[in-house]
């Protein structure tokens, strides 16, 4: 086939789709703009501040780019070609860049350093079946880094230190006590230990000397615990940072003293959580604490950065965060997230108080028209208010729409946010309202809201997400004969349970890796989370005592209940929601004889990376919902 007929004839197929679609609609964003690889995003600044690395696709997979600051030298360091990098850190000295790759969504994370003269890439940590962490990376340290290791025991991480650059490892701490976070000070000392209670509590440990024995030192009980914890050292050390909720709703930022463990509250806000503090790098002092709430809510606590927040406040609209800086904590790098715009980056210099752009993570994105994402409010039908966001198609009134309840995931540490959301703007750019409920339980909204999801999953928290839906009906917004629920992890577990527990309110469902039977789900989870068992047991149900009020809150139970079309997703290699969860659920919905469509990605695991993937994913997704709810799609 000639170029030109192919284009005539995917023109013709865009046509068609799109016939039925409203006229006032604005043109379809391609899926590859949507959800290809972005340009360039994750900006870091070296120690020095005179190079930038930052993502970008490099051969079809992100990796690791740097330029010099200021200059347009860029060039890509690392040579992934799998499923591509995310995490990576700068080495104290600036000489290598150190990241975290797994093989194929296993999760099995290696830490690897490129040297950036030479290019020469290391698996520093070559050990089959083995996670690592980065524990702590010092500034002031330029030779060493502390990581950890379940590579003893693959449910317990131990503490070693790393020798940069050749990787040599020495223990630091044998971990059998069930630790599952640690401490460290401005010395690379180990001296805080956290672990979790059978009962889901957390209890945070505290020692003088690497010598020392472990202290009690603060406990949290099960509903403190999401959110709760030791944050940092003070300067000389004779101080904690905590985030904490004894005696208080809402998570708060303390300052306590070590010898006589009294509090001082730092910052707290009557409505959400103290979740993010800005530390000053060098005074080793907090600046700042970001509270979420419709948006960016920013309470300064030093002097000395409001006039920088001021200026920053001037560079763009949307929410702001600092998403790097160098070691003098002169030059800042800025990111903004704007509802209808792609992410924005500015450098920032503190001595000038000028910001100057830098990129935007997808230059595509600039060229299309994007919907504008509202704040809402309502209130449950047990009297709890819940908040949420809105986002209609741009050009249609909101009136009688398809609508897809975008339902989020990891409900303790999750919660939806104001801003450009891909697979939002995706669903709203085909002609759907997009509804985003933040159910009972949610991060940031307090301990009574978080307890409120306790032995709830298939419950409140589904109730949580029908009273939305209703409201979004009663408000004439969404169109009852027209409404899927669509979601993943969490999000793909409440698509089954509204399929299945709610069958006429639904037309149809996207679930991505969700848990189907919670008894097996929890019995399966990976070896690294054997620890939190208490906490995931106190907050679901324990698969011994609790199997039959587990059973009731599985729809694979309940598989024969669904009427209307499923479309299921799932990563081979998930560690998390393992790929039985989905088979059984497909195998009990066609033994029923119901409609499911079932799609296994061989080279992924908790999430699709794969560029190749994700917009197989999109395209199937989205020519699902056009069949069952009427919107537009790309062929």
């Amino acid at each position: 086939m000639t170029k030109v007929r192919w284009l005539l004839c995917a023109a013709c197929a865009l046509l068609a789709a799109g016939a039925s679609a409203r006229a006032d609609l604005p043109p379809l964003i391609p899926r590859a703009v949507l959800f290809g690889d972005p340009d360039r995003n994750s900006p870091f600044l070296s120690p020095d501040g005179k190079r930038l690395a930052y993502l970008a696709p490099d051969q079809g997979v992100v990796n690791i780019w740097v330029r010099t600051r200021g200059k347009t030298d860029d060039r890509p360091v690392t040579r992934d070609r799998g499923r591509g990098i995310q995490d990576y850190v700068w080495s104290p000295d600036g000489r290598h860049i150190l990241y975290l790759r797994d093989r194929q969504g296993d999760e099995n994370y290696h830490l690897y350093s490129v040297d950036l003269r030479t290019l020469e890439e290391r698996d520093l940590t070559p050990f089959p079946e083995v996670r690592a962490q980065i524990v702590k990376v010092e500034p002031k340290i330029p030779k060493r880094i502390l990581i950890a290791l379940n590579d003893r025991r693959p449910d317990l991480h131990d503490v070693y230190s790393m020798e940069l650059p050749g990787g040599r490892l020495t223990p630091v701490v044998r971990n059998d006590d069930g630790f599952v976070e640690w401490g460290v000070d401005h010395e690379l000392r180990v001296l805080t230990a956290e672990k979790i209670l059978p009962e889901g509590g957390r209890v945070l440990f505290v020692r003088d000397t690497p010598e020392s024995p472990w202290v009690k030192y603060a406990e949290w009980n099960s509903e403190e615990m999401p959110g709760t914890g030791f944050l940092a050292f003070t300067r000389d050390d004779r101080g904690l940072y905590l985030l904490s909720s004894s005696g208080s709703d809402t998570i708060q930022l303390r300052e306590s003293d070590r010898a006589s463990k009294k509090e001082k509250v730092l910052a707290e806000d009557s409505e959400v959580d103290v979740r993010y503090v800005m530390f000053d790098p060098i005074k080793r002092t907090p600046q700042a604490v970001r509270l979420v709430k419709d948006r960016y809510d920013w309470k300064i606590l030093d002097p000395a950065v409001a006039d920088d927040f001021a200026a920053i406040r001037a560079l763009h609209r949307g929410n702001f965060w600092i998403e790097s800086r160098d070691a003098a904590d002169r030059i800042w790098i800025v990111g903004f997230d704007t509802d209808d715009a792609p992410w924005h980056y500015y450098t920032y210099d503190r001595r000038t108080r000028k910001g100057e752009f830098l990129f935007v993570d997808s230059d595509a994105l600039r060229s299309v028209v994007l919907a504008r994402m509202e704040p809402i409010q309502f209130t449950s039908r047990d009297g709890l208010v819940l908040h949420g966001y809105l986002t209609v198609p741009q050009g249609l009134p909101p009136s009688r729409l398809p609508t897809v309840l975008l339902v989020h995931g990891a409900p303790s540490d999750e919660r939806d946010e104001w801003g450009n959301n891909e697979e939002v703007q995706w669903l709203a750019n085909r002609g759907y309202a997009v509804l985003q409920v933040n159910f009972r339980g949610s991060s940031g909204y307090g301990k009574k809201f978080s307890a409120g999801a306790i032995h709830e999953w298939g419950g409140k928290m589904q109730d949580d997400l029908v009273d939305g839906v209703n409201w979004a009906i009663a408000r004439g917004v969404a169109d009852p004969k027209r409404i899927a629920i669509f979601g993943g992890s969490y999000g793909g577990y409440a698509v089954l349970v509204g399929l299945a527990f709610t069958p006429d309110l639904f037309a149809c469902g996207v679930d991505r890796f969700g848990p189907s039977n919670l008894i097996t789900f929890l019995e399966n989870t990976p070896p690294y989370w054997r620890p939190y068992e208490g906490y995931l047991r106190t907050r679901l149900g324990d698969p011994m005592k609790d199997a039959e009020f587990l059973k009731s809150r599985s729809p694979f139970v309940s598989a024969d209940r669904i009427e209307k079309p499923l479309l299921i997703l799932q990563g081979a290699n998930d560690p998390r929601v393992k790929k039985s969860e989905s088979l059984q659920m497909v195998e009990a919905l066609r033994k029923a004889g119901r409609e499911v469509e079932y799609v296994e990605y061989a080279d992924e695991g908790h999430g699709f990376a794969r560029p190749a993937n994700r917009l197989d994913f999109r395209a199937r997704a989205e020519k699902f919902l056009a069949d069952h709810l009427g919107g537009r799609y790309e062929p």
